[in-house]
């Protein structure tokens, strides 16, 4: 997350801190407004979303056209399937520009002006800091039936009896060794929390979580 001063600083040259991103050469090289990522897209079916309209503004690099589209809970209505990258005849991947656009939307806080973004938060707070707990990104003992209730009986039946019908499955449930569910031994813990200290993985993930 950036400090006060280095917002200060970004304001008006958001497009310079877009382009920075490693990701940005290969996410958008030439659009031609062809609008054939828009056609192809599923989230263009069910919200007011438009990626041949993103990579415009972005392509064009209004200031004020990307501040309002960082603030915005469109940038948070792709699903990343990548639909785009296989049809777009120039070899753009609008779906890397959104994932660039979400990037700088964080570290600036932008996201914070809508509901879609502030769900970020509640991601943070939930799944990120899940591995460096476990070494887990997702992990039964987390997924709680009273928060995700979408699962059903059968998910709430599985937790209660998972410690007999795990090994059915060949998982090694809080086990040593080798297995699915295995406990992540100490060495292997410390080298991954570790990578996230040494990347900013950390201090990103640091920033979205609540206090």
């Amino acid at each position: 997350m950036l400090s006060l001063d280095s917002k200060i600083i970004l304001m008006g040259y958001l497009v310079d801190f877009i382009r920075q991103d490693i990701r940005y050469k290969d996410a958008l090289k030439a659009c031609m407004n062809c609008g054939i990522c828009t056609a192809i897209c599923p989230a263009a079916e069910f919200f007011d979303y438009d990626p041949r309209r993103i990579c415009d503004t972005v392509q064009r690099g209004d200031e004020e056209s990307i501040e309002r589209l960082l603030r915005s809970e469109t940038i948070w209505e792709c699903g990343q399937c990548l639909s785009c990258k296989t049809r777009c005849p120039r070899g753009n991947v609008p779906g890397m520009v959104i994932s660039i656009l979400r990037t700088v939307s964080q570290e600036i806080g932008y996201y914070k002006d809508n509901s879609l973004g502030q769900q970020q938060t509640e991601i943070a707070d939930g799944i990120g800091s899940n591995i460096l707990n476990t070494g887990y990104c997702v992990h039964p003992d987390i997924v709680l039936p009273s928060k995700h209730p979408e699962q059903g009986p059968v998910w709430e039946w599985y937790r209660n009896n998972i410690e007999e019908v795990a090994p059915r499955f060949g998982a090694n449930y809080h086990g040593d060794g080798p297995g699915a569910l295995r406990k992540i031994d100490k060495k292997t813990m410390d080298e991954l929390r570790s990578i996230f200290e040494v990347t900013g993985g950390k201090a990103f993930l640091d920033g979205l979580t609540s206090d």
